[in-house]
């Protein structure tokens, strides 16, 4: 150690500050850091270790995919064969029960049509030919032949009749929802039953004709309209109206179902104007009478209840 004197005679050690150098660059980290930095060695291995994980689940993700296309297609196309088969079965058997191609014939109607019927419904006594018209065997759409059967007019008289019901009952405050349920399923029972009577006599006496079960059950509905217009008249003019509105209309409905049904049921001697002869003609004709006759019957028993 440098030892120097002062003015007191004491000797002081002489102090040399000493700076100690660090050079980075020279020594290195290895000199600067006590221990070893080891994240980014973590960060590097966890990395790989998310790319060798996610490359199985890629890779999977990627074969699910390819195997998962193929299946919903067949799928698809199994579920659409099994939809089209489902439907052809579906339509054969409504089909048979209920003509769906020959009901589209009974609706062909136009406005003109309709109205020639109602005229034909209502005052039939001077209409001549009554005949049905042919093409190639085929009779034509109702809209081009007032003389053949149709299911509007019966349809839209049963829901106006229930309408103008339920009006009647109205304006006597006896209206009840459950009262007019009550007025549409009795006049539905009643139609149903009079056409499977129909059927069963038909059945009976053995005619051969060519009418089907909706041609009875159009010509069965169209004593709605002079229901209607007997009901009208009573709403209007009381009584008095009902019994000569129902009178004519029940008249009408009479000659108007001779007059169609005997070209249907009778014999063809019949039908150009020679007398009846034979059991089996005057058993035709006694079926006819017999339809026409209930028409008057039920239109009373389903309106006379209305008109107070």
């Amino acid at each position: 150690m440098d030892y120097t004197a002062d003015q007191s005679g004491f000797r002081q050690r002489k102090l040399q500050p000493t700076m100690r150098l660090r050079n980075y660059s020279a020594e290195g980290p290895d000199a600067s850091q006590l221990f070893e930095d080891t994240s980014g060695v973590g960060s590097a291995s966890q990395s790989g270790l998310r790319n060798q994980q996610a490359g199985p689940q890629s890779s999977g993700f990627a074969g699910q995919s390819l195997l998962s296309e193929p299946m919903s297609n067949l799928a698809m196309a199994y579920g659409s064969s099994l939809a089209s088969q489902g439907r052809e079965m579906v339509d054969k058997n409504l089909d048979r029960f209920i003509p769906i191609s020959k009901l589209k014939y009974y609706f062909a109607v136009d406005t003109v049509y309709v109205g020639r019927k109602l005229g034909l419904l209502v005052f039939p006594y001077m209409h001549e030919n009554w005949e049905v018209s042919y093409q190639q065997d085929t009779p034509v759409a109702p809209r081009f032949d007032v003389n053949a059967p149709d299911l509007y007019i019966p349809a839209m008289g049963f829901i106006t009749y229930v309408l103008v019901a339920g009006l009647a009952l109205g304006t006597q405050n006896r209206f009840s929802p459950e009262l007019l349920g009550v007025q549409a399923s009795s006049a539905l029972v009643w139609l149903i039953m009079e056409v499977l009577a129909v059927l069963l006599s038909l059945y009976l006496v053995t005619v051969n004709t060519d009418l089907t079960t909706i041609d009875l059950l159009a010509f069965s509905g169209y004593k709605y309209v002079g229901m209607i217009v007997g009901v009208v008249a009573g709403l209007l003019f009381g009584r008095p109206g009902y019994y000569l509105s129902l009178l004519w209309c029940c008249a009408a409905i009479f000659v108007f179902m001779i007059r169609t049904l005997r070209l249907k049921l009778l014999s063809e001697a019949v039908a150009e104007g020679k007398l009846v002869r034979g059991a089996r003609n005057q058993l035709r004709m006694y079926l006819t009478m017999s339809i026409a006759a209930a028409q008057p019957v039920f239109m009373y028993w389903l309106t006379y209840h209305l008109i107070r």
